[in-house]
Order: C-alpha cells, then structure tokens, then sequence
C-alpha cells in the first residue's frame, strides 16, 4: 500500500499511485523545457514511494535523469532554432517574460558551462536552462555534458534524500532549501571575489613596466 505523501506532496498521489513511472518522467521532461510542472516534488514523492517499496528507486532515477536530459536538450533546440523572437513571443505563456530571460541570458553567458550544472537547483533557472543555453549559441555536445552531470547530481540527491527521509521528507526538504539560500549566496560571493581577483591582477599586469 502507498505510504500517505506529506503536506507539499499530497496533491500528487493520484498522479504517481495511477502512472506511477509514466508519471515520473513525463512531469520531469515537460519541466525541463519550460512548462510549469512540479518536477522537484515528483521526485520527493516518488522516491517516498520507492522507499515504501512502491516503485523502484534505481527505475525512478534513470527515468528522471533520462526525461531531464532530453526535456532540456528538447529546450536547447527550441532556442537554438527559434532564438530571441520565439522566447518574447512565447515565453510569457510559461512565465518566461523578456525581462527575466534577459537577466537570465546575461548571467548565463557570463558563466556559461557552470551555470547549466547548478541551474537544476535553481527554480527558473532550471525550466529556462535549455532555452538560454541554444539561444546563446552554446556549442551543443557541451552543453549535454554539463547538462548530463546536473541532472545526475539533481536527481540523485532528491531521490536519494526521499528514499531514506521517507513521510519526513517535508521537513527535511524544508531545511536543505533553507541552507541551500545561503550555498548559493556564498557560491556568488566568491565567483564576485574572483573576478575582481583577476580584474586587479590584469590592471597590475599592465602598469608593470615592459622589459627594455
């Protein structure tokens, strides 16, 4: 018997009782190339259920990492073929306004490679992964490699942590998003810390004298 979701997850018990895999991987590939879909909490859910021995854990990873794989290579292309236009004429549909893909291309192309790994964790940036990543012109066999190791990373710790949390997986994911705010507010002061290393260093490099 599937053992009752907690608070967050309840509403998606019918969903994984009636097509449990099939549910799985088709809320998790549609997330990643931009529609709304709560693909982190089917994670959690499912992996809940793969604890209770209600689906298989291993079965539930490679279907979640196979669906956010191709979710996202499915956003690439539609960036990649339908570039700028298609995003401002489209996007809104999927929260996807001009404005926020702007400042999501701007960091984006700023730190290229780094950014499609972490954007699994990042809400917005995950759905908008793909999309920015074919806009800009990304070279596409990396962006599958850097998309390959995030979405093993992404799937891996949420339905690992469901698996072994179990009806306590709310109040753990509570706490793993609360520390999580700070993670990535560290990651950024350091990113911020090392480029202005390397923008002094280049100032001292050209002050220095040339060699006679």
């Amino acid at each position: 018997m599937a053992p009752p979701l907690p608070g967050p997850l309840e509403h998606l018990a019918p969903l994984l009782s009636q097509y449990g895999y099939l549910a799985v991987g088709g809320v998790v590939l549609v997330e990643d190339f931009g529609i709304p879909a709560p693909g982190e909490t089917i994670l959690l859910a499912a992996g809940v259920y793969a604890g209770a021995g209600e689906l298989n854990v291993l079965a539930v990873g490679l279907i979640a990492f196979a669906a956010a794989v191709i979710g996202d290579n499915i956003g690439y292309l539609i960036g990649h073929f339908g570039g700028r236009a298609f995003v401002h004429r489209w996007g809104k549909y999927i929260f996807l306004t001009p404005k926020r893909f702007e400042t999501a291309e701007r960091f984006f192309t700023r730190h290229g490679g780094k950014i499609v790994t972490v954007a699994r964790f990042v809400e917005g940036l995950r759905q908008a992964n793909g999309i920015i990543a074919g806009t800009t012109g990304m070279h596409w066999l990396r962006f599958l490699a850097f998309n390959a190791l995030g979405a093993a990373l992404w799937v891996g710790l949420w339905v690992s942590v469901a698996y072994f949390a179990g009806t306590h997986i709310d109040t753990v994911y509570d706490t793993i998003k609360r520390y999580e705010v700070w993670v990535l507010v560290a990651v950024a002061v350091l990113v911020a810390a090392l480029v202005v290393r390397h923008l002094l260093r280049r100032r001292a490099e050209r002050g220095k004298p040339e060699a006679e």
